[in-house]
């Protein structure tokens, strides 16, 4: 059901209190995969032991052995041999670590507790690329090959240039960005890539058709289309059949019916297609069109595809020699990650690894080890540490999140139980798929497209999504009332009339008023999509020259609904303003007749629905003050925060003023 007061349903989303930081380290392929780091990134994460911040005075910690990265392979004779920085050789003693990693309103959160949430959340992950780096280590010792510290630092700088930074810049980025430590950008990121260009070796020398291929990719001509996707066939013939008969009709097809949202959502608008970047049958069809024609039906893989050629776009002028530095770059970049696999394949076939973590068998036989590699132990202690190393932080935040809800719910005698975890799991399920064929909720289903998505397991999902929901929910639940006001907005909103319209949006006054006036001086619906098309900075009305959904009443924006409201069919809006530098200018197009039903027929569906859209609110206002109110040292981080220091500095700044 649409969300009854506008914006965004809350309907099927679980409560989530992490942190800007809670980040899987895996994204940072977002930025670096450009530059050719991805395959880096992807099997190397191997690093030293934390740098936690001692707890100060009094507080307990034990000396014990940490590792370096991983255990050094055994020496060939050779010394040129190469390693990542900061793996130094063997498993040696280092200076203890704090057993204290935060104190959260007097209770503390051990070092211990931190590196079994660590394990549960990335132990997997983070054993896969231990185990890889070690064998780049090796086969690097085997053959010779060295990475030197000035070959790490070219390489750094070299890709700050390519993003248009100063080193210092960019180190900045990753870290504020990506919480990717200077040292762990360096060690974990840029070594291994210079390491597996040099084991890939001749092998990433770009040919002179690769390199035609690679400019024709981007520089060469493309064509301007809209796609549909559907996985049946017969239903893609009937599609061609409408949109041959009615080719003006294609985008509402697409709209309608193709199973790919992101361009179903702008009339089966996508990307300029372009040669030897896609799929080979998709790009032939496509150069083969004229403006205007719709394509037979396309086979791809297990769906079928259909185009409407809307322009064939010329090549870029440009020369290839002026672009040769770059393309070869680009090009040798996606060699190494097909070489990469391959050279993986071959030294994880010469290997000896047996992985315990992921064995109960192996648990119980091997105690305290999470691998073995080529008969030597990675200690699942070690493990650990490099865990919190990497992602310390973002799970320190989630830990001491978690602690806060448990303490409030301590305090006011609420308990959580596996079954309260389990009937939210099936409330949300029943809400968002179908009943299983006994009409159950298909919980299962549910949780396996959860963790899919969100690429967790199901103790994750159970422990860091819905554990808080239902606590949060327990802890307000009382304070959450449903008014006659809210009944009376949410039926207006979901079944009264909306103004059906075309709007531009701009993020400068100077040019809204400019646009507003060419807007005026021509005041017909042509007129105004061909402006919204022309300066319209938000991608989805540029496309669809304006159009967007029907603006309901308490939707969010009562600025917005106020001026909509107001206008008649063939009207033009002043200029509104929505957000801070973000102004909308509206054509009415006529108003949706109000749905004909009776109130008393759907009170209860909306009261429900508010209930759960101003529980959420609650909670998140709850957790806010929660959090606000709290002591919290967090060690790992360097940081304290507590209501009585926050308010002596606000008396001095007071007294100062």
């Amino acid at each position: 059901m649409r969300s009854v007061t506008g914006g965004t349903d809350m309907q099927g989303k679980e409560f989530q209190f992490a942190g800007k930081r809670h980040i899987r380290w895996k994204l940072v392929l977002g930025v670096l995969g450009i530059v050719g780091a991805a395959v880096a990134i992807r099997w190397f994460w191997g690093s030293e032991r934390a740098t936690a911040q001692a707890p100060g005075p009094g507080s307990a910690s034990t000396a014990r052995s940490t590792p370096e990265a991983i255990p050094a392979p055994a020496p060939r004779g050779n010394s040129g041999a190469s390693q990542a920085p900061g793996a130094s050789g063997a498993v040696t003693s280092q200076p203890s670590q704090p057993q204290i990693v935060a104190v959260v309103n007097g209770e503390p959160i051990t070092r211990d507790e931190l590196r079994r949430e660590c394990l549960r959340r990335y132990g997997e992950e983070v054993l896969e690329s231990v185990v890889n780096k070690y064998l780049i280590m090796e086969e690097c010792q085997r053959r010779g090959i060295t990475v030197t510290a000035e070959e790490i630092d070219a390489e750094i700088t070299r890709m700050a240039t390519r993003f248009g930074m100063p080193v210092e810049a960019w180190l900045k980025l990753l870290k504020d960005e990506r919480g990717i430590k200077p040292e762990q950008y360096r060690r974990d990121i840029i070594w291994p890539m210079l390491a597996l260009r040099k084991l890939a070796g001749q092998k990433l020398l770009v040919t002179p058709e690769e390199l035609q291929r690679e400019f024709e990719s981007r520089y060469g001509p493309a064509v301007k289309a809209r796609m549909i996707v559907v996985s049946r066939r017969d239903l893609a013939e009937r599609l061609r059949n409408e949109a041959v008969a009615h080719p003006d009709q294609f985008g509402d097809l697409a709209k309608q019916y193709s199973e790919d949202a992101a361009s179903a959502s702008l009339k089966g608008l996508i990307q300029p297609i372009r040669k030897h970047v896609g799929q080979k049958e998709i790009e032939d069809v496509a150069f083969g069109l004229k403006p205007g024609e719709i394509s037979p039906v396309i086979p791809v893989a297990n769906q079928f595809v259909i185009l409407k050629c809307e322009d064939q776009l010329p090549a870029v002028k440009v020369r290839l020699e002026d672009v040769r530095a770059e393309l070869e770059e680009m090009a040798r970049d996606a060699k190494l990650r097909t070489v990469a696999q391959e050279i993986f394949q071959e030294l994880q076939k010469r290997a000896q690894v047996v992985n315990v973590l992921n064995d109960p068998q192996k648990r119980q036989q091997m105690p305290g080890v999470a691998a073995l590699i080529n008969g030597r132990p990675i200690r699942l202690e070690d493990l650990g540490e490099i865990c919190i190393d990497r992602h310390g932080e973002e799970v320190l935040e989630l830990t001491i999140n978690r602690k806060l809800i448990e303490q409030a719910c301590k305090k006011r005698g609420i308990t959580i139980t596996d079954a309260d975890v389990e009937a939210e799991i099936a409330r949300l399920a029943s809400q968002n798929l179908p009943p299983r064929a006994d009409g159950k909720p298909d919980v299962e289903r549910w949780v396996d497209m959860i963790c899919e998505q969100q690429k967790i397991t199901p103790e994750i999902y159970r422990h860091d999504l819905v554990w808080p929901t239902v606590a949060l929910k327990k802890l307000v639940n009382a304070d959450v009332q449903v008014t006659d006001e809210d009944l009376k907005k949410a039926f207006e909103a979901n079944y009264g009339p909306r103004v059906r319209c075309r709007a531009i949006v701009l993020n400068n006054l100077r040019r809204a008023q400019q646009v507003w006036e060419k807007a005026r001086a021509n005041p017909t619906e042509e007129n105004f999509a061909d402006l919204a098309e022309q300066y319209s900075i938000d991608p989805a009305t540029r496309a669809l020259r304006g159009e967007v959904a029907p603006i309901q009443k308490h939707g969010g924006q009562p600025n917005l609904e106020e001026e909509a409201f107001s206008l008649k069919p063939g009207e033009i809006s002043g200029i509104i303003q929505v957000g801070p530098e973000t102004y909308v200018i509206l054509y009415c197009l006529g108003f949706t007749k109000p749905v004909d039903v009776d109130f008393a027929s759907v009170k209860d569906i909306l009261t429900e629905d508010i209930r759960e859209k101003k529980l959420r609110l609650a909670m998140a206002d709850y957790f806010d003050k929660l959090r606000a109110a709290a002591t919290i040292d967090n060690f790992l981080a360097g940081t304290t925060q507590s209501p009585n220091l926050t308010r002596r500095a606000a008396g001095m700044e007071s007294t100062v003023r």
